[in-house]
């Protein structure tokens, strides 16, 4: 086994899934990122990474819709640094709309991205962290998958399911040395979150400062947004060895959100 754990990150090309890989690089794992995106920007993130924490990162294209594509993000990962020992799950799209004008479309796309995509990626890594007895499984929840919010009905199915698919692999890796955690974020100002602002102030016939203040961080008691870099921090702790009997957990990291 080598020296440094191996990490896929999935959507790791802006927002929380970059600041993730950075945490993880910086803690001295290598790196696959992930995700779509402009390929000159990728390449710059991907590259600044690698050179400022002199850790290994590479760059896989997959589309985790596709369930083939998870599949040859598993074995890239695998050709270029042996094994997977850490997967996190964080891709994701959203749509808000009431239920009775969601578009159908949308619906099985968040449900292929945001649920489907974390149960291929770790069926197609479990058996290996199992046989090594170590693995670290972290899925980006959010705290939808918590609690709900109107106009989000497929997002937030998709991380209630997200939350039940790590407690099953908990249970199921817990003789392995194989962790699952959920981190369930509050709202974290990303370009996802940005571009539900629009949306949600048509949605709600209100406008986008409303939305902010009145939707957004009125269900935040801090009246913040949560940071990046502090769910790439969560994520290397739980990859840590002082979080080996931390398993089957929802963690909420939302200005106290769910503790109404």
């Amino acid at each position: 086994m080598p020296e440094f754990k191996t990490a896929i990150v999935t959507g790791s090309t802006s927002g929380i899934g970059l600041a993730i890989a950075r945490s993880l690089a910086e803690a001295g794992h290598a790196v696959m990122m992930n995700g779509f995106g402009d390929a000159s920007e990728i390449e710059a993130h991907r590259a600044a990474i690698e050179t400022e924490t002199g850790s290994p990162v590479a760059y896989n294209g997959a589309d985790m819709s596709k369930p083939d594509d998870i599949a040859v993000l598993v074995a890239a990962t695998e050709a270029r640094f042996g094994q997977v020992d850490i997967v996190v799950n964080n891709a994701g799209i959203q749509t808000v709309a009431p239920i009775e004008d969601f578009p159908v479309d949308r619906y099985d796309l968040i449900m292929a991205i945001n649920m489907s995509a974390a149960w291929h990626l770790t069926r197609l890594t479990m058996a290996g962290m199992k046989a090594r007895k170590w693995g670290r499984i972290v899925n980006i929840a959010s705290a939808h998958g918590l609690v709900a919010s109107p106009f989000k009905s497929a997002y937030v199915m998709a991380k209630h399911a997200v939350v039940g698919l790590t407690k099953t692999v908990a249970l199921e890796g817990a003789e392995f040395g194989v962790t699952a955690n959920a981190i369930c974020p509050g709202y974290v100002l990303t370009p996802l979150v940005e571009a539900q602002i629009p949306e949600t102030a048509k949605a709600r016939n209100i406008t986008e400062e409303e939305v902010i203040r009145d939707v957004l961080l009125a269900a935040q008691p801090t009246k913040t947004f949560v940071q990046p870099g502090q769910i790439g921090a969560l994520t290397v702790f739980l990859c840590s060895p002082a979080a080996s009997q931390i398993t089957g957990t929802a963690i909420p990291v939302d200005g106290g959100w769910t503790a109404h």
